[in-house]
């Protein structure tokens, strides 16, 4: 992890192990760009842009760590 990042997560979070609780913070491209391939979007803003979540959709965002 970055140093920032680490600063930043001390910050807000305390220091590790709490911390730990945090690491949604840190993005993945490859995450990002497989769930875009994937979709052709990202389901978990569907319900926000009053779009239908397809039944693959669905079964995706109730996976964990489907969410952002």
């Amino acid at each position: 992890m970055p140093p920032l990042a680490r600063e930043i997560l001390d910050f807000w979070f305390g220091p590790p192990p709490h911390a730990a609780r945090a690491e949604w913070f840190r993005k993945d491209p490859a995450f990002d760009a497989s769930i875009v391939t994937r979709f052709g979007r990202y389901p978990h803003r569907n319900a926000l842009l009053g779009r239908i979540s397809t039944p693959e959709e669905l079964v995706f965002l109730r996976e964990p760590g489907s969410r952002f």
